[in-house]
């Protein structure tokens, strides 16, 4: 609330405001943004990596099975348990084995996928102290 003096009290008009009750002013802050909590424990760049491939894969399996999204059969495509093997061989297998139902060539898909995750990090969930 502004309160302004007249001129007899004073040689110059002034204005004063007045606190809210209590003593406190009301201040419109704008929010600081904060990193989310999972990039704060994980790299921001490997993640947008994980999430591209993961699109991917979903397109891939898509056109594989010639079906929706949600009519995908349950599998998995643990990409850390890919990186946790020793070799690329092995890792085929492992994505060959998932495919098992599969009825179209599903080769140039395991081919890619090698080479997507190659150099890739694990996404380990960071110990606490």
């Amino acid at each position: 609330m502004a309160a302004v003096t007249s001129p007899e009290t004073s040689p110059q008009p002034r204005v004063y405001f007045q606190t809210a009750a209590g003593g406190s002013t009301e201040e419109t802050e704008t929010p600081v943004r904060k990193q989310g909590r999972v990039t704060v424990k994980y790299d921001r760049k490997e993640l947008r990596k994980r999430l591209n491939l993961e699109e991917w894969i979903i397109g891939q399996l898509t056109d594989l099975y010639d079906c929706e999204e949600e009519s995908i059969p349950e599998l998995e495509i643990d990409v850390d348990e890919l990186l946790d093997m020793p070799s690329d061989d092995d890792r085929g297998a492992r994505v060959k084995d998932l495919l098992v139902d599969c009825y179209k060539p599903s080769g140039d898909f395991v081919t890619e996928l090698l080479d997507k995750i190659r150099g890739m990090q694990k996404l380990s969930t960071p110990q606490k102290k």
